[in-house]
């Protein structure tokens, strides 16, 4: 007999919560793949890009969105999703 989601969710909650990270990394891991380099290079490249996306800002080139509006849009693309 198959496991509903809701029966996996009850049951991936009574983890602990390094356990619960485990098992979102494994499940994050089986959508994307491996990531590619060190931990040390994944931080160095975000914050290379965190500095990129600032100084985007800083000069205007990048127009930041209220969180509001993000968080409204998102709505609407589940609420689309959902029908």
């Amino acid at each position: 007999m198959a496991v509903t989601l809701e029966e996996l969710e009850a049951q991936a909650l009574k983890l602990s919560i390094k356990e619960r990270s485990e098992l979102v990394h494994r499940l994050i891991v089986s959508l994307d793949g491996e990531p590619e380099g060190t931990r040390e290079e994944i931080a160095k490249a975000w914050e290379e890009e965190i500095a990129r996306r600032v100084a985007e800002i800083d000069v205007g080139r990048m127009q930041l969105i209220p969180a509001e509006e993000v968080f409204a849009e998102i709505d609407t693309i589940i609420a689309e999703h959902e029908k």
